[in-house]
């Protein structure tokens, strides 16, 4: 469930805006869309699991907020964004 620190350097490297950038919107949006799709598979296969089922929820609604926003202080970076992230269909 929980990430490594070599996995989470690899999508702070590919997101980020500049060298150790962990703060921007960006890097914190892929950074939730890496735990939440960790999740989605815990529940393939523990599917009774409520109380992870809450926080994931919890994760969704902060990546949310975070999505809008960059939607509403930069737009063509969160259109960039989704695209890389495949979040739209």
């Amino acid at each position: 469930m929980a990430m490594d620190s070599a996995a989470k350097q690899e999508v702070i490297a590919q997101y980020g805006r500049h060298e150790g950038d962990t703060g921007s919107p960006e890097v914190q949006i892929a950074l939730l869309t890496a735990r939440i799709n960790g999740l989605a598979d815990h529940f393939k296969a523990n599917k009774k699991d409520f109380h992870s089922r809450t926080g994931l929820l919890k994760l969704v609604g902060h990546r949310r907020k975070m999505l809008n926003y960059l939607k509403s202080t930069d737009i063509q970076s969160y259109r960039a964004l989704i695209e890389k992230l495949g979040l739209r269909k």
